[in-house]
């Protein structure tokens, strides 16, 4: 494998960031304005889910939004 390439582990990813939210559907653009990545929306089908471009991860908080959303 070339130097530098990379490997999948198959571990997950470790988060970059922990964010706790009120709600099932997640917006993320990375931060950092123009060194982010595209703005996607995320959808917290059980207790967490982490955004594939940085790695943060959403979690949602006890007893918040547990209605079906939009």
């Amino acid at each position: 494998m070339p130097d530098g390439a990379a490997q999948n582990t198959g571990l997950p990813a470790t988060p970059t960031e922990i964010i706790h939210v009120d709600s099932r559907t997640a917006a993320c653009d990375g931060g950092d304005g123009a060194l982010g990545h595209p703005r996607v929306f995320l959808r917290i089908p059980g207790e967490q889910v982490m955004c594939p471009y940085c790695s943060r991860l959403y979690v949602l908080n006890p007893g918040a939004d547990h209605a079906s959303g939009h």
